[in-house]
C-alpha cells in the first residue's frame, strides 16, 4: 500500500516548516512551508478522467492524504489547481508540459545524440565575428535549431513538470510508459537532455522516494540551532 509512505506526513512538513532553522531550508522562501488542502477523491477522480489517465499510485496517494502541493524539493512540489473547472499543474515551467498528451508514454529515449553532437559543434563562437551583430544573428538562428530538437513537444509526452530547480532546471514526474512514476532531472537549458534521477545503487527514483529524502533532509536542517 503506497499510503504508508504518507502516515504523519503532512505533520512532519508542518513541523519542519516551524522549526527553529526553517527558513535555512533550500527553497522554504519559495513555497513557504505551506502545503495546500489534499484533494478529495472526487476531485482526483475528476482530474484523472480529464487527463485521461491514472496518475502513479505514490503520486495520487500524496495528493490525497498530504496535500495538493506546496512545500517540497527546491522550490517546492507544483500544486494541481482547478482553474474555471479546468484541471491544471501551476508553476514556473510548468506550461511546458502538454496535458493532452499524458496517456502517451514518456519515449525511452531522447533526440539521437549524433544530431545533438552535430549540432553542438555547429554552434556559433562570438570569437569568430568581428561584428557582434553578426554573432547575436547567428547564435539566435542556431538557438533555434536547437529548440526544435531538444524541446520537441515529443519528447515530453506523458510526463508533468513537477518542480523548478532555479535557473530554468525542472523536474518531471513520468506519467506514462516504462518510466512510470520515476521522476527526471531536466537541464536542457544546460544543452543536457533529460535524465532519470537514480540513487546510490544506479536505481530510478520514484516520487515517493523524491519526496521523502527531501523531507528527512529538510529536517535535519529545519530542526537544527539557528
Amino acid at each position: 500500500m503506497t499510503d504508508q509512505w504518507w502516515v504523519g506526513g503532512r505533520r512532519r512538513v508542518e513541523a519542519a516548516g516551524a522549526g527553529p532553522s526553517g527558513s535555512k531550508v533550500f527553497g522554504a522562501l519559495g513555497h513557504r512551508w505551506i502545503v495546500e488542502d489534499p484533494l478529495t477523491q472526487g476531485d482526483l477522480a475528476e482530474l484523472e478522467a480529464q487527463m485521461g489517465v491514472r496518475l502513479p499510485e505514490e503520486y495520487r496517494s500524496f495528493l490525497l492524504h498530504v496535500g495538493a502541493g506546496g512545500a517540497g524539493p527546491a522550490y517546492g512540489l507544483f500544486p494541481v489547481r482547478r482553474v474555471q473547472g479546468r484541471w491544471r499543474w501551476e508553476g514556473d515551467g510548468a506550461d511546458l508540459a502538454d496535458l493532452s498528451r499524458l496517456a502517451e508514454p514518456f519515449p525511452d529515449q531522447g533526440p539521437d545524440p549524433k544530431l545533438l553532437d552535430d549540432l553542438l559543434a555547429q554552434r556559433p563562437e562570438e570569437e569568430d565575428f568581428d561584428d557582434i551583430e553578426d554573432f547575436d544573428d547567428a547564435i539566435e538562428a542556431w538557438d533555434e535549431r536547437w529548440e526544435v530538437v531538444m524541446f520537441a513537444p515529443e519528447r515530453t509526452a506523458g510526463a508533468i513538470v513537477i518542480s523548478h530547480q532555479g535557473c530554468a532546471q525542472r523536474e518531471w514526474l513520468i506519467i506514462s510508459g516504462s518510466h512510470r512514476g520515476t521522476v527526471w532531472s531536466d537541464c536542457r537549458v544546460d544543452d543536457v537532455d533529460l535524465a532519470p534521477l537514480l540513487d546510490g545503487d544506479g536505481m530510478s527514483v520514484t516520487f515517493a522516494r523524491w519526496y521523502t529524502d527531501w523531507l528527512e533532509k529538510a529536517e535535519r536542517t529545519a530542526m537544527s540551532a539557528p
